[in-house]
């Protein structure tokens, strides 16, 4: 999946927590997050918290279907509450292999995989 093909699922997956999320689609949106906070940020504080806001749920609703992926449970995002180790931990887990089949359904077949 490429970068505005990620962009395009989340947003149109905006509250789906339901299903799967590829490596790729999961760290192509954080990357695009990422950069579009740093550029809000510069803009104004006011535009960069409308935005943080304005992505919230989609952030959320592409964590549960990446760790859905890793047959995991979205629920365990709350981890990420606790300091410096829950982070590192949801990161572990977020950079896993998809696991195949899963309970969560079949992973979503893309361009590259030729199928």
């Amino acid at each position: 999946m490429t970068f505005f093909e990620s962009i395009k699922t989340c947003f149109a997956k905006y509250a789906d927590f339901n299903g799967r999320a590829s490596l790729s689609e999961f760290w192509w949106w954080v990357l695009f997050v990422f950069l579009a906070s740093a550029a809000t940020s510069m803009v104004s504080p006011v535009v960069s918290g409308l935005f943080s806001l304005g992505v919230l749920l989609p952030n959320i609703a592409a964590g549960a279907r990446r760790l859905h992926d890793t047959d995991r449970s979205g629920w365990l995002q709350l981890i990420a509450l606790i300091p410096l180790i829950g982070w590192l931990l949801l990161i572990y887990w977020c950079v896993q292999p998809s696991k195949d089949p899963n309970r969560f359904g079949a992973p979503r077949v893309t361009a590259a995989a030729g199928s």
